[in-house]
């Protein structure tokens, strides 16, 4: 698929910043002001030269007076362009400001699918450092494109009025240069393209090599995580180069076709002389207009290499942004509030695909076909099945992370697609299998669930789950710091916790995602408590993999291959001698229970 023009993105880029559109009309006005201060001047000193110098005598009375003209010429032109470029920075800043907040919010309502496929890495890079390579453009080649552009077609129309023959020799023998630029650009677009990527790829395995620290010292792989590294920074510098050296092209060649201009027109002029109706003063001053309207050129190539590759950025943040966020808010007319107290869940006809790859048709990446389940208010349900079975997906599904393909999810007797979706996320928490904390205290990981709680809230729910003993037990009890990602907590402790956040939220419903897996017996006794209590007087679904924490259901669900094959509770599902007999055997034959 063909990349869109620079124009193109720069134009759809334009629907996304409406910041930078806000009083555009008025600061390309001011950089016309700035623009016409500058033309005035090669204006000023050929009446100079023809009316106060080049006669019989000097007339230093005109000469004063256009000087006079020319001080209040450069002073407003100068307030001008300096309002103008004052304007775009702060309205610049604004607009890449707002950008990277909606990149931000959109990357956190883009479905589980498009996270799974793409690298953190370069979804950290989109929000940083191709923004910040925009910030870097705007800063100054925003500003430069702006006030030059508005020079040029402003000197371009007074060359014409002024001298139009001059005016044509000038265009002529510039023009070339657009050609040169046209073919240049193309492949600089190509090449800043090729470097932003392989920046995004080179970020990702950093970041995988930072965050893999202990698991690459355990298996000593240091020396080919760091082979890696190189390489990717290796292509990421070789990017960098080629653009660079085809950036360089560019100024030299705005040079070379500006002395050429200059040359042709002083030489036509000279041979045109007083005889074709141009005098000596109308002759510098065209030059002075020449060199007036080749300068944003030549400044203009220099800049050519940065906007290509803000262009670049600006394209690969556009990409993220065209994504479609899923699953959909439903709009403000049709949200629908849950009904009060505790909540039925009923799962009809679904099926369920993630995004198939190229060649693969959906109907061989289902992960869920066909499943029907009904759970009443209060029960205590359980999914089991065999790791890839699907059990997690319709976990997700209860927690509206991702919508089915086909069939329908309800809770409370509503559609969750017709849901607000504040009254879902507050009356439906999920607590997954690896429960992320942020590098901050646990009082602050806790209040993330119900900002404003106070100390004597949070401390009642680690009473409420058992856990108060656990508390007394931490260093700095609440003050007790995690660090990143909560490392200096076990995997147990960290599930601790998250159920602490959970209770602090009082959801409706309660989804656990393998809550009791990876962890100690003594872990695991003190969790089942915490979950225990934690179920009382609220739907419960635990997605479990430890099948301690089945038995414990009053109802078991069975999951294989996508399909609920079995439900029932635990004694009769035993008695059936089916799929989770099996599975109960092996799991009593693997842990000695």
């Amino acid at each position: 698929m063909t990349a869109p023009s620079s124009v193109a993105t720069l134009a759809v880029g334009m629907s996304h910043t409406p910041e930078l559109r806000r009083g555009l009309g008025l600061t390309v006005l001011l950089a016309l002001v700035g623009a016409g201060g500058r033309v005035v001047i090669p204006v000023l000193i050929q009446a100079a030269l023809d009316r106060g110098i080049g006669g019989e005598r000097t007339d230093l009375a005109v000469v004063w007076w256009l000087c006079g003209i020319g001080f209040v010429a450069t002073v407003v032109a100068s307030l001008a362009r300096r309002a103008a470029t004052r304007r775009l920075g702060v309205r610049s800043e604004e607009a890449l400001y707002g950008l990277r907040v909606r990149l931000f919010e959109h990357i956190h309502r883009l479905s589980l699918a498009e996270h799974a496929e793409e690298r953190r890495g370069a979804l950290v890079a989109r929000v940083t450092s191709d923004i910040e390579t925009m910030t870097q453009f705007f800063t100054w080649g925003g500003i430069a494109w702006l006030l030059n552009s508005t020079l040029m077609v402003f000197v371009a129309a007074v060359m014409l009025a002024y001298d139009w023959v001059l005016a044509l020799v000038a265009f002529v023998v510039a023009a070339p240069l657009a050609i040169v630029l046209r073919a240049v650009q193309h492949r600089l677009v190509a090449s800043y393209e090729r470097s932003r990527e392989r920046h995004g790829v080179f970020v990702s395995q950093v970041s995988e090599m930072i965050t893999a620290g202990p698991l690459t010292r355990a298996y000593g792989a240091r020396r080919l995580l760091t082979r890696r590294a190189g390489e990717a920074a290796d292509n990421r510098l070789a990017a960098y180069v080629r653009a660079s050296r085809i950036g360089a092209f560019l100024f030299p060649s705005g040079e070379v076709f500006a002395v050429l201009t200059v040359a042709a027109v002083v030489c036509v002029g000279v041979v045109r002389g007083p005889g074709g109706g141009l005098t000596a003063g109308a002759l510098v001053g065209f030059v002075f207009l020449t060199y007036r309207f080749l300068e944003p050129i030549a400044e203009l190539t220099e800049i050519l290499d940065q906007t290509q590759a803000a262009v670049a950025g600006f394209r690969r943040v556009l990409a993220v942004l065209d994504i479609p966020a899923g699953p959909p808010e439903p709009l403000p007319g049709e949200a629908v509030m849950l009904p009060p107290g505790k909540l039925a869940i009923s799962v009809d006809g679904v099926d369920f695909a993630y995004r198939p790859r190229p060649g693969l048709d959906e109907s061989t990446v289902l992960a869920l076909r066909d499943v029907t389940v009904q759970i009443a208010a209060g029960e205590q349900v359980a999914i089991v099945g065999a790791t890839g079975s699907g059990k997690s997906t319709l976990g997700r599904l209860l927690a509206r992370l991702a919508d089915p393909t086909t069939g329908a999810v309800y809770i409370g007797g509503v559609d969750l697609r017709r849901v607000n979706n504040d009254e879902l996320r507050r009356r439906v928490m999920l607590v997954p299998q690896d429960p992320f904390l942020f590098d901050s205290t646990i009082e602050d990981n806790l209040l993330f669930a119900r900002p404003g709680s106070s100390r004597a809230e949070v401390v009642d729910a680690f009473e409420r789950l058992g856990l108060g003993d656990w508390l007394g037990a931490l260093p700095d009890e609440l003050a007790t710091a995690v660090g990143e990602r909560g490392e200096q907590l076990s995997a147990g402790e960290r599930q601790l916790v998250s159920l602490v956040r959970a209770s602090l939220a009082n959801p409706d419903v309660l989804l656990l995602d393998e809550a009791t897996s990876a962890v100690d017996p003594l872990t695991e006794t003190r969790l089942a408590g915490a979950l225990s209590r934690l179920a009382v007087g609220r739907t419960t679904i635990a997605i479990a993999h430890r099948l301690s924490t089945a038995v414990r259901a009053d109802r078991i669900v069975v999951v294989e291959h996508g399909r609920v094959v079995e439900t029932g509770s635990h004694n009769e599902l035993l008695a059936a001698s089916g799929r989770y007999a099996e599975l109960y055997e092996a799991w009593i034959a693997a842990t000695g229970a």
